[in-house]
Formats: structure tokens, C-alpha cells, sequence
């Protein structure tokens, strides 16, 4: 059932070209139908532990047919050690450079097909003792090119003339870490895993560059200490290296070093295999990053005179460490680590959400080797562990293996997700806990990994929640994707029913899976998944809002690239059938759309969705037309975005059905090179008739978001931000009584300097408002004669750390 998504999700990516991955071109992943879900349906008649040895099984003989059928890796080229030293200026006169590699053949991958780029652009790369360098000049009209200065990752890709370069240091075709730069100075990083399709700029790593604009066009130089990336301990050594180029004109245009065939179903396999680096530094790095934290909080008494109360400022301390033995091996260790974020999560509107929404992970200890948390079942969601007192983490590779071990201890006051068929529902994590987290991978085939998960939360108290089991993705060849993973989970509740009415101190146990199968080429993409999860499975430390049910889903889609105004054209079609463990209908979509690139950088995308829903014994149907727009209209507004539906929707809480509308409007501004400013704006409603006859809005939910950014140098910056969140109810129409008005107004400032990205200083202001109603009793009709926003939660906080490295 679709409980959430967003525009970037594995699914949803396959019907957009949405600008989600800084990187990827939209022709990377398809999906689809029918051989997978027989297997996944006759699978599901064994018992738990028989799934988990077929499953292993099955991966091991895929390993053996992928080994026999792997591909021989492209032709080598060689890197030669720096003559002599560099500096990062974005001169590229000096000694070292002399001798490096040199790339002077480029290809235009997006809106063309690996054809000749209307421009010149020549990369090198190069090493020494200590680094990596790698230099990119790219030709141009410098009046054509576009770039903001902006805080780190601060770069689009349909914004920003950009370029850098793609490291899979460990050659495996499968992961990678990206460095990019823009022509303004901002620096971008993420990881790049072609497993899950993601591309993560939350880890930052610690490493420099230059920007030179010239007559004729400008020059990126950047330098990557070893000690920030992880390889084998072999000599020589093989790495895969992929140098980049963005330009958005008129349209976005992406240049790369080596071809990247579309429709394939990889993106890092496709990097220049480069050999010769010899000698690297083995290991030894420790990094000490202590800090220091000052607040002042200020929150309502509570004695209804709405007065603050400002509580004495408090101060607070901890300290991170990183350490690298070797080469391919991290660890981390916190002692009361300061896990607080400096901006705001995005609203997003809940009113009329039946599962729980979900928000990124931001906090740098648990970004080491990230993509390894990543699994088709999400069974880990390190948000879960809100106030650790201590953590410990262990992460690696040893040749074809790759493996993270993380131990935690939470103080708690978080929340955990109590998921069933049809909605989920939060238990207030009011004790505390030690988590445990492992992934290994073994990496087989070229492209292809047999993997095994383990989770475990002991509760204070005895309580407990285990998850454990494999999963595999076997690409047999250039086309064709299987991936699948099934997870058992043992769970002992918190004798705890005040909490949630499940934790009675019962035993749980229970079974998930999902496997899905996709077919990718330059026109045809296919794709198929069944997902199979019994009533009692639960994964506190994971994001598995639904459960009790059996999921199918399919979608064929077909892409040409046309030479008008657009250059990608999708159209495809989707459909799928949920049922609970009973075999009653839970959820049903049949669906078709059109998509397609566009010039201004534009995307659009229609379709038409018919989705019933079973809720309350009631199944009910809804139309609804979506709807995507996305353009570039000048260098002063560079992104503009309409985004939602229109047509009927769901009351779920009285189970009728209405009509209303979405509306999801974002758009960039940037007066000048140093200021950026963002707005969003979203608006929901929906229209219905009571049982009683009356008419009208059962309710609108508006999100006003105004966020403004000023940057003083590439390090220091002023950023401000204003959230208007509200929503209108009728209790005539819910037939319940509940507040008219509801919401709240928030504000933050926030003054950084920042050395690098644990080097910080952070000095700010932040206060919520929450909306006060005073109403006329004597009034039959309760009009109200006063509104006003109160203010009920204030903050002052100072933050200082300092990064030691050795």
C-alpha cells in the first residue's frame, strides 16, 4: 500500500526525472512484473527459518552463475605518482600536474547519447604520499556560466555549473564517493551505492579545493587526503575513477570521461579502471573532535497564565573520535555526542496520513559507510536512537567483503513506530535502551552481493525487539536486476500498556520480506515487487510503518528521446493489489502517466491514478490527477517547482470520500551570488457531506517555509528561516469536537563559521508560536473573537568544535 513516498524513492524514481540525485541521469533504473512474485508467493508458504536458507541458497547459487558469467573489466589506464608538489589554487602551472593523467575525451551523456560535447573540457588526476588530486578545465562563455556560493552540498544540478570527480576506491562497481565543486567554490560530497539507487550527500569528509575563472572558461583543483578514503591493502592497486562536468543552459547538459550506456542497469560499474597507485599510506589516522555546547531554554509554566519560563542556561559537552588502523578499516567512538540538528526538519502535512512520515538522517556518527544501511526492508532508521550516551562503531571492507557493526546506548524519548495493515500509530520510547546494529556484504560477480542483517534493541526492563536475516542483488547481466530479502523478527514488549496497548510485556514474532525484479534498456524498463509481511513483525529500530499485509506491484514503462522542445519522453503505466494476511483487499492502483525532460531544465509529469482502499470493513475509490512542473526561469529565479494532485480523496477518519486538492509550490531566488533565498508553499484541502447533510471543508492544512541564506565567505554564513504550519478543521463536518485552528509559527537564526564540517562554530536564536484561540462560550455558536499566536517554546544555543587530526 502506498503509505508514503516521495518524489526520490526507488519507486517513484522509475515514472520521474527528478533532479533527487545530484548525479544521476534518469535513464539509470527501471522496474517490473510477473517472475518474481510467483517465486515470492510459493516462498511464502515455508516456514521463517526455511525462508532464510532458501534465500541463502538461492544466493549462493547466484553467486556461482554470476562468477561464471562475470564481465571482463575494461581496458586499464595508469596513474602516475605527482613529479612534484601542488598547490590548491586553481593554477595548474605547477610541477606536479606535469605528469598526470590526462582525460581529453569527454562525452555528453544527458540530453545526448555518449555523443560529442559542444564544449572542450580536459581532466587530470594524479597522487603523492598524503593525496589524491584531480584538476578539471572546462572551456566556456564565462558569461555563461552559473554558480552560488552556498554552505557545503549547497550545489544543484540545474543550477550550478559544477564539476569534480567519482572515486570507487574499492573497485567493486558498486559503490563510489563523489567530489564535487561548483564554479562559485561550494563543495558537494555523497555517497554513490548502485545497490539501492541512492546517491547520500549526508557524509562529509575532510578535503580541498580551488576555483579559477579564466578568459576563456574556469578551472576546479582539488586535493582528497587518503586518510578520508577507504581501499585495499594491496600494491598496485586498481581504483575506478570517473571524471564529471555539469552545465544547465537551456537545458541540462552532463559530461563524463567515459561512456554510460542508457538503459543500463549500473552506474559506478561504468568507471575508467585505473591502475599504477602504489604504496598508498596505510593507515593510522586519528581524528579528535571534542565540543562544547551552551543553551538557554525558555517554555510555558503550564499554570495557564502563558507566562515563559526561562530556565538557567545549561551547558554541555562531548566528544567524537575517529580512527583508521588501516586502510580499509574506521572507527568511530562518542561519549555523550551532540546529536542536535541546526535546522529544522522540512514540514511536511500529516492531517489525513494513516502511516507515519519519514525525515532523513543528518548526524555525522552514523554516516560512515552509510550505504550499508540501506536494504529493500528499512530495518534500520537511525533516527530511532534519539539521545545516546555513548556510542562505538566499526566499519570496513577485507577483498570481497564489507561489513558495519554499531553499539549504542539511548537514553531514550524518541518514538517507535506501531505499524499494522491499515495505519500506524507512535509509542512515546519513555525508557531506555542499548542497540546493536550489524551489516556484512559479500560482494560476488562483478556486480552482484549476498548480504546478512542483524538488529537488536534491549529495552530497560527485559523488553527487547530482534531482527535478523539475508538479503542478495544478483545483476546476471547489463539488463535484468533480481534483489530480495527477508528479515525474522522476535520481539519481547515493554510491560508498558500506558505507552502503547501492545506493550503488555507479550511476545511477538514474526516474518518480512520484498523482492522485486527490473528489465532496463535504452526504451523498454520493466519492474515488479511483492512485499510479505506477517501481523506480529515489528523493527523498532527501522521505519516499517505497515504491516499484516502481502503487496504487488508493477510497471512497464517506454522512453524515446525526441529533438523538440522535449529531448526524454516516458510513458508508462503501473499497477497494484494489497491484501491482508487473509487474502481480504487492503489496497488496489491502476495507473498511467507521461513524463519528459524539457528545455529551461524543465520536467513534467501527468498521470491519472484509480486507488481503492479498504479501511473500517468500508472500501472506497478515489480519481485523482497528478501533476509535476518543474522549470528554470532565469538566473535570478533558477528552480521553480508545482507539485500535487487534484480530484477525489479520502476522509479516513469518518471513511467517506471527497473531493480536494494539493498544491506544493517551491521556488529558488538569487539576487546576488552570495544570497540565496527559498520559498515553499503547500496547501491541502478536502470538500465532503456529512451524514446530517451539512456541506463544506472538512479542512485545509497550509505550510508557508521562507528560508534565506547569505554567505560572508566559502566558510562563514548567516541563514535564517520562518515556518508557518496551521491547519482549519470543521467539527461540523467531523462530527467530532476538535479545535478550529490549529498550528504553530517557527522561527530560527543561525550565525556559522565553519573550518570544515567538524571545525564549527554555531551561534543562534530559535522560538516557536503556537496558535492561541480564545473563545465566546456564551455564543451558541462558539464564534470565535480573538487569535493569536502564543509563544511557548524559545531557545539560545552556542556550539564550539574543533577537529584534531594526526
Amino acid at each position: 500500500m502506498r503509505s508514503w513516498f516521495s518524489p526520490c524513492s526507488p519507486r517513484l524514481r522509475v515514472t520521474a526525472f527528478y533532479d533527487c540525485n545530484l548525479l544521476r541521469t534518469p535513464s539509470y533504473q527501471s522496474r517490473n512484473m510477473r517472475t518474481k512474485a510467483n517465486f515470492a508467493r510459493s516462498l511464502s508458504s515455508y516456514s521463517p527459518m526455511r525462508r532464510i536458507f532458501l534465500l541463502l541458497g538461492a544466493a549462493l547459487l547466484l553467486s556461482r552463475a554470476a562468477m561464471a558469467a562475470q564481465a571482463v573489466d575494461t581496458p586499464t589506464l595508469t596513474i602516475h605518482r605527482a613529479a612534484g608538489p601542488i598547490t590548491i589554487d586553481g593554477d595548474l602551472s605547477d610541477p606536479g600536474w606535469q605528469n598526470a593523467l590526462k582525460s581529453e575525451t569527454w562525452f555528453e551523456t544527458n540530453p545526448g547519447d555518449n555523443t560529442e560535447p559542444k564544449v572542450k573540457t580536459v581532466g587530470y588526476i594524479t597522487y603523492d604520499d598524503h593525496f589524491f588530486y584531480a584538476a578539471v578545465r572546462s572551456w566556456d562563455n564565462p558569461a555563461d556560466i552559473r554558480a552560488q556560493l552556498g554552505d557545503h552540498d549547497g550545489i544543484s544540478g540545474n543550477s550550478d555549473d559544477f564539476a569534480g570527480v567519482i572515486l570507487d576506491t574499492r573497485n567493486d562497481g558498486k559503490s563510489a564517493m563523489e567530489f564535487f565543486v561548483n564554479a562559485a567554490g561550494t563543495q558537494y560530497d555523497a555517497s554513490q551505492d548502485d545497490a539501492s539507487g541512492n546517491e547520500d550527500s549526508s557524509p562529509d569528509l575532510f578535503w580541498d579545493s580551488a576555483v579559477k575563472k579564466t578568459a576563456d572558461g574556469w578551472i576546479l583543483e582539488l586535493r582528497i587526503p587518503f586518510s578520508s578514503l577507504r581501499y585495499q591493502q594491496t600494491s598496485p592497486q586498481v581504483w575506478g575513477v570517473l571524471l564529471y562536468r555539469n552545465m544547465p543552459r537551456e537545458r541540462r547538459y552532463q559530461l563524463f570521461d567515459h561512456k554510460l550506456p542508457r538503459g543500463a542497469n549500473c552506474f559506478v560499474c561504468n568507471c575508467n579502471k585505473v591502475a599504477g597507485f602504489e604504496g598508498l599510506p596505510a593507515g593510522g589516522h586519528i581524528i579528535v573532535a571534542p565540543y562544547v555546547t551552551a543553551s538557554e531554554n525558555g517554555a510555558l509554566r503550564g499554570n495557564g497564565n502563558n507566562n515563559l519560563l526561562n530556565r538557567p542556561a545549561k551547558g554541555d559537552g562531548g566528544l567524537d573520535v575517529k580512527y583508521t588502523p588501516n586502510e580499509h578499516t574506521a572507527i568511530d567512538a562518542t561519549v555523550n555526542p551532540d546529536f542536535s540538528q541546526v535546522e529544522s526538519d522540512t514540514a511536511a502535512i500529516s492531517t489525513n496520513q494513516r502511516f507515519a512520515i519519514f525525515f532523513p538522517e543528518k548526524r555525522p556518527f552514523f554516516l560512515e559507510r552509510v550505504e550499508l544501511f540501506s536494504t529493500p526492508i528499512q530495518a534500520v532508521y537511525t533516527r530511532t536512537i534519539t539521545s545516546p550516551r555513548w556510542g562505538l562503531r566499526d566499519s570496513g571492507n577485507n577483498g570481497h567483503d564489507s561489513y558495519t557493526l554499531l553499539v549504542a546506548q539511548d537514553r531514550g524519548g524518541g518514538s517507535v513506530i506501531i505499524p499494522s495493515p491499515t495505519g500506524s500509530t507512535f509509542a512515546n520510547q519513555d525508557l531506555g535502551a542499548t542497540d546493536v546494529i550489524g551489516r556484512w556484504r559479500h560482494d560476488f560477480g562483478g556486480k552482484s552481493f549476498a548480504s546478512f542483517l542483524f538488529t537488536d534493541r534491549e529495552y530497560e526492563g527485559g523488553a527487547h525487539n530482534r531482527v535478523f536475516g539475508p538479503d542478495f542483488q544478483w545483476k546476471p547481466n547489463e539488463t535484468e536486476t533480481i534483489t530480495g530479502q527477508f528479515l525474522f523478527s522476535e520481539s519481547l514488549t515493554p510491560n508498558r500498556p500506558d505507552l502503547a496497548s501492545e506493550w503488555d510485556g507479550r511476545k511477538m514474532s514474526s516474518f518480512g520480506s520484498d523482492l522485486w525484479w527490473s528489465h532496463s534498456t535504452p526504451k523498454l524498463d520493466l519492474y515488479s515487487e511483492f512485499k510479505d509481511y506477517g501481523d506480529d513483525f515489528r523493527a523498532d529500530q527501522g521505519f516499517v510503518p505497515q504491516v499484516g499485509y502481502r503487496a504487488n506491484y508493477g510497471e512497464a514503462g517506454y522512453t524515446i528521446h525526441p529533438k523538440g522542445f522535449f529531448s526524454r519522453e516516458r510513458t508508462f503505466a503501473m499497477a497494484e493489489y494489497d491484501s491482508e494476511q487473509d487474502g481480504s483487499m487492503l489496497y488496489r492502483l491502476r495507473g498511467a502517466g507521461f513524463g519528459a525532460d524539457g528545455k529551461f531544465r524543465s520536467f513534467t509529469q501527468i498521470k491519472f491514478w484509480n486507488e481503492s482502499f479498504r479501511n473500517d470493513g468500508k472500501v472506497l475509490t478515489r480519481n485523482q490527477l497528478n501533476y509535476t512542473f518543474q522549470f528554470s526561469v532565469s538566473r535570478l529565479i533558477p528552480q521553480v517547482s508545482f507539485q500535487g494532485w487534484v480530484g477525489q480523496d479520502i476522509d479516513f477518519f469518518n471513511n467517506r470520500l471527497g473531493h480536494g486538492a494539493l498544491i506544493n509550490f517551491s521556488a529558488q531566488l538569487r539576487p546576488t551570488s552570495r544570497l540565496t533565498v527559498t520559498t515553499t508553499n503547500i496547501l491541502q484541502w478536502l470538500n465532503e457531506t456529512a451524514p446530517g447533510g451539512a456541506e463544506g471543508r472538512l479542512f485545509t492544512a497550509q505550510i508557508e517555509r521562507l528560508r534565506a541564506q547569505y554567505m560572508f565567505s566559502p566558510r562563514m554564513f548567516i541563514r535564517a528561516v520562518v515556518q508557518n504550519q496551521r491547519t482549519s478543521s470543521n467539527p461540523l463536518i467531523y462530527g467530532v469536537d476538535l479545535p478550529l485552528r490549529s498550528g504553530n509559527l517557527s522561527s530560527q537564526i543561525l550565525f556559522a563559521y565553519k573550518v570544515n564540517w567538524q571545525s564549527v562554530l554555531y551561534l543562534g536564536y530559535g522560538d516557536i508560536r503556537d496558535v492561541n484561540e480564545e473563545v465566546d462560550n456564551t455564543n451558541p455558536a462558539n464564534r470565535i473573537y480573538k487569535r493569536n499566536f502564543l509563544l511557548s517554546n524559545r531557545q539560545v544555543f552556542f556550539k564550539l568544535s574543533y577537529a584534531f587530526q594526526r
